[in-house]
């Protein structure tokens, strides 16, 4: 099934570790991450927003890139 062409592409992280009651949401046009722990929070913000960096850098966009591409990006945009 297709996506029609006035969609946007969105990604979404995710934290299931939170222990501590703090709700933790960071929302941006291409992306929201909800969730986690502070580090897991703060190292899902920073694999996206460096995604997107790679991803503008070769002048591609959410809705266009292969999802093959798109996986190895973020793996080499998560911080070790």
């Amino acid at each position: 099934m297709s996506r029609p062409k006035n969609d946007k592409a969105h990604l979404l992280g995710l934290g299931l570790d939170n222990k501590d009651g703090h709700k933790r949401i960071t929302r941006a046009e291409r992306f929201s991450i909800v969730g986690g722990s502070e580090e897991t929070h703060s190292r899902i913000t920073e694999t996206v927003v460096k995604t997107f960096e790679t991803l503008d850098r070769k002048g591609k966009s959410l809705e266009s890139v292969e999802k093959k591409e798109l996986i190895d990006i973020i793996q080499q945009s998560t911080p070790k």
